[in-house]
């Protein structure tokens, strides 16, 4: 038994209230019943298979108000395997349901039985024609595929405002929009082409000219049935006018019936038909989109007015302007969103009727951007607008800052007020849309319904396009508050559609949430031919049932989730997934999302239930273990949720007695605990290298099974050599004084690289320009805290952090001096993360002092003195967790600017997860947390490989086999006389 064995029971949540009516049940515990879990894992391999009950729990919730458990999830890596699933799909009648981000908001995302990843290894962006389309795989998000087009002065047409997670296999599948879409620029009018496997497996490239010919033969019951459907249509002079006028609004209610109109071949059918088929039809692989110029000039506008009605009434002049987007937000959605980084604090004091437009317009250069501002300015003659708050300006700008703020309000709709809503509450997202000339008087029946049935819905949307989207919460565990829900939607779909004739809905796709009302919509004959189309393509329903078409009245109002309070920290998840595409250890346990479902099951169950039991069992790995904690899923939440702050408490709960006290005995003794960090590393650097790490890797695999793994890191060839002694400096005419954090004081630069460690660049560039700093000799036995805050050793953590605060006002004289710190996550850690662990007095201390990170020391007080002599031809960046928390990038990029004449930022740059010694710990996460990095950075050769962290350094040489270092380090070369 390990000397150190984790605190039994203490990830056992503190307040169980089950047994929940919706709780996974008992016979669930063993996960993946036989022989379906036997069977697939013959077929495709047992690590394409997730079986146990942890692995159903967590893929279970998507952004939707549903839950449903699948029996098995599978996760695909190519064609083949999708091919094979659905063979034996059909074979066993069962069913097959594709999910990729999971942002969508009506269930899409949710399967009963045979769940399949298509996110994990889907994901790619090719450029074509120069930017003009681009081929994409469908697990890419909308943000990774529009940072490729960029560079081309190019972007996709649709624009959702989950564009941060969710995937253009989803926003094709669902035909999401967004903010400037409308009907012009969505998935079905941009898309070129697309490959996609349909039911029976017969894969169909659009792009392909023998495309019709090959479908014929391996389909052409298929053909048959889709080409009489289109004469059908066109045959019905009054059912072809119905459907084109449906399509003058946005609508994504039901199959794309206008594909059989715009479509002369079964081919060109079904790919009008695949957009907006939420995987019903098939499974789509990759798509060729057609882009849009990135106009990068905006003229842009927040206007208050007094009310929704009195907002909505103002939007058409600013269509007639020529306004790409007017979107809508209500008081509710304005008040929420506070919560939301750079928001005004007095948002939350504005009257509840008030109501703003956020109006944009588009130029792809400045004497278009003026002619913008010109027309903008008279559309705001004679409008009411009000300024209830002393933030609000009802003026049109070009500030980039200021605009990114109004857009982050605005797209943090859904996950603001939901993260705003009653704990212990469940929320659900409509979506329709009216007539544009209609929207003023649609925004008052919309608020008359909602006070008839009891709710204070937040209200925002595409008002330009007559889309409208509302949050309502109620509580999924109390069937009165279902009945009240299922009341409202009746009359609320009844309402779009017997009074404005609209969409239900507009961008979100039908869903689960809106099945039951297609009919209602489009009416038995239209209904009947989307029911038809269903058979024709997928004759043994393997696809997705009940998603898109439901003839159950009350099917959505089935599988509701409820969501029982958990730890504080996490009740405002709403599960939206925009966590997820940052996190390190997405691809190989848990994500943010996953491990709160996981907690709210844990509530859900019964105390003393063996599937409680086995979820606690997982937990610990998948969840607690292998969490990075660098946080940068509180930078992608919009309501700032920190699951690695929630990790790091979790760990502190896991903790013994013996384990606090010796941690916070390392933190008391740390000057010996470095200089014996330090000796080990020199001892080592004088044996073989074959023999060393043959050596040590034995040694310490023996101490971590003696200790416990989770406590003792692991050797890795990669582990640098020891640092040498720090150059001298003098105190009298510093600048500033440098404090070389204990990574650098330990670890010496890469092996294979000549010239300065870091404390000596660092030294010897400022003395160049003019800015000497000064080193203290007692920095030994002195840290950040990082190395106790990352681990949850709270008693060890205050001991450091007070420590560090102390000594630094001391060398600061007081804070006279700033405080240059030369690594990011010490900076992090000095500057922000130390404060909650300190005594009042010393809190006092550090609101003095002025922590610098290096890189902004470098940009800001030292480049502007310094003469670059020599330039690299390319270099490659490694922003690290610490350095975007900061807010740093820019500086870190300016160093590196003046050091190569071509700097690099890779797309799918992100954190490394070796986070201090975690990426020694478990080297497993680190492979995955950089796969999709190391892979762009493999791909061409660089001159320089630069970061600003040593141990993220360390983690991206084991990830590339390329040698990252510092960029002072190559700052003070280029400047070297």
């Amino acid at each position: 038994m390990p000397l150190l064995e984790p605190e039994p029971g203490a990830l056992r949540p503190r307040d169980i209230s089950g047994p929940s009516p919706d709780r996974v049940p008992p016979h669930r515990a063993a996960g993946t019943p036989e022989p379906l879990r036997s069977e697939l894992t013959e077929l495709l391999g047992a690590g394409k298979v997730l079986w146990k009950v942890s692995d159903l729990v967590r893929y279970a919730s998507d952004a939707s108000p549903y839950r449903f458990v699948p029996q098995v999830v599978v996760i695909a890596e190519d064609i083949d395997d999708i091919s094979a699933v659905l063979s034996y799909a059909r074979g066993r009648r069962r069913e097959v349901v594709f999910r990729a981000a999971g942002t969508s908001l009506n269930g899409q995302a949710q399967g009963e039985d045979i769940l399949v990843d298509v996110r994990r290894h889907w994901a790619g962006v090719e450029v074509l024609e120069e930017g003009r389309r681009a081929r994409i795989r469908p697990g890419t998000t909308v943000l990774r595929a529009n940072a490729a087009l960029a560079r081309h002065g190019r972007v996709l047409g649709p624009d959702p405002a989950s564009a941060i997670a969710c995937t253009v296999g989803g926003v094709v599948a669902n035909n999401a929009s967004g903010m400037t879409a409308g009907t012009t620029r969505n998935s079905y009018r941009t898309l070129s082409s697309l490959t996609f496997v349909l039911p029976g497996g017969t894969v169909v490239d659009t792009a392909d000219p023998l495309a019709d010919e090959e479908l014929a033969r391996a389909e052409p019951a298929l053909c048959r049935g889709l080409m009489a459907v289109k004469r059908e249509i066109e045959a019905d002079p009054a059912l072809t006018a119905r459907i084109r006028a449906k399509y003058e609004i946005k609508n994504t209610t039901g199959y794309r019936l206008d594909a059989y109109l715009d479509g002369n071949t079964p081919v060109e059918i079904l790919r009008g038909l695949m957009v907006g088929s939420e995987g019903t039809l098939g499974f789509i692989s990759e798509v060729v989109l057609d882009t849009l110029p990135l106009d990068r000039e905006r003229c842009t506008a927040l206007l208050f007015f007094p009310s929704l009605p009195a907002a909505a009434a103002a939007v058409p002049r600013f269509n007639e302007a020529g306004a790409l987007a007017v979107e809508l937000m209500d008081g509710n959605t304005l008040r929420a969103s506070v919560s939301v980084e750079g928001v005004p604090a007095d948002w939350a004091g504005l009257p509840r009727t008030t109501t703003a437009l956020l109006v944009e317009f588009r130029a792809p250069d400045a004497a278009g951007r003026d002619a913008c501002a010109r027309r903008a300015a008279a559309a705001l003659e004679g409008l009411d607008l009000v300024a209830p708050v002393s933030s609000v300006t009802n003026r049109f700008t070009g500030d980039p800052r200021t605009i990114s703020g109004y857009w982050r309000a605005r797209k943090a709709f859904v996950t603001a007020v939901g993260g705003a809503r009653a704990r212990g509450t469940t929320l659900i997202t409509e979506d329709f849309a009216v007539p544009p000339s209609r929207l003023a008087e649609a925004c008052a029946a919309l608020l008359e319904l909602q006070a008839e049935h009891g709710f204070d819905a937040a209200v925002a949307g595409h008002a330009a396009h007559g889309n409208l989207h509302f949050l309502l919460a109620f509580d999924a565990a109390d069937p009165d508050d279902v009945e009240r829900y299922g009341a409202f939607m009746e009359a609320f779909c009844r309402l779009t559609v017997e009074r404005f004739d609209g969409s239900l809905k507009a961008e979100h796709s039908t869903g689960r949430n809106m099945a039951p009302f297609l009919e209602l919509e489009w009416g038995p004959r239209a209904a009947g031919l989307m029911w038809r189309t269903k058979r024709l393509v997928d004759p043994d329903g393997v696809l997705a049932p009940r998603i898109l078409l439901d003839r159950d009245p009350r099917a959505h109002l089935r599988g509701l989730k409820t969501i029982p309070r958990v730890e504080a920290e996490a009740d405002p998840c709403i599960e939206c997934g925009f966590c997820e595409p940052s996190c390190p250890s997405g691809d190989l346990t848990t994500t943010p999302r996953q491990r709160i479902v996981l907690r709210r099951e844990m509530v859900r169950q019964q105390p003393g239930s063996p599937l409680l039991d086995g979820l606690l069992g997982a937990y610990g790995y998948d969840a607690v273990d292998t969490c990075a904690g660098d946080s940068t899923c509180r930078l992608a939440c919009p309501v700032g949720i920190d699951t690695g702050a929630l990790m790091r408490d979790f760990r502190h709960r896991r903790h013994g007695g013996r384990e606090e006290a010796a941690a916070a005995l390392a933190a008391r003794h740390f000057g010996a605990v470095e200089a014996a960090a330090r000796a080990a590393l020199a001892t080592a650097g004088r044996i073989p290298r074959r023999v060393r790490d043959r050596l040590l890797e034995a040694a310490t695999g023996a101490a971590r099974r003696a200790v416990r793994p989770e406590l003792v890191p692991r050797w890795l060839p990669q582990v640098p050599g020891a640092a040498g002694r720090p150059p001298a400096t003098r105190r009298p005419g510093a600048a500033a004084v440098y404090y070389p954090a204990c990574v650098n004081r330990i670890f010496g630069g890469p092996d294979d690289r000549t010239g300065p460690s870091l404390p000596q660049a660092l030294v010897a560039v400022s003395e160049r320009a003019g800015k000497p700093v000064w080193i203290p000799r007692d920095v030994t036995g002195t840290c950040c805290a990082t190395i106790w805050h990352s681990k949850g050793y709270d008693a060890g953590n205050r001991v450091m952090a007070n420590r560090i605060v102390e000594a630094a006002w001391g060398w600061t004289a007081g804070g006279r001096l700033p405080l240059v710190v030369d690594a990011s996550s010490c900076t992090l850690g000095i500057a922000r993360e130390v404060v909650p662990y300190l005594t009042p007095d010393n809190r006092s201390l550090h609101r003095e002092l002025r922590i610098v990170d290096s890189v902004v020391w470098a940009a800001e007080e030292l480049l502007p003195h310094l003469e670059v002599r020599r330039t690299v031809g390319s270099a490659v960046l490694h922003p690290t967790c610490s350095t975007r928390h900061l807010g740093d990038e820019a500086h870190l990029r300016a160093v590196a600017e003046a050091c190569a004449d071509e700097v690099v930022v890779p797309d799918d740059a992100g954190c490394c997860a070796f986070a201090g010694d975690r990426g020694m710990l478990h080297p497993e996460l680190t492979a995955a947390a950089t796969a999709r990095e190391a892979a762009e950075v493999t791909a061409r050769p660089f001159d320089a490989h630069l970061s600003s962290n040593r141990m993220c350094e360390v983690g991206m040489d084991r990830a590339t086999g390329r040698s990252y270092y510092s960029a002072l380090i190559e700052l003070e070369r280029a400047t070297r006389p």
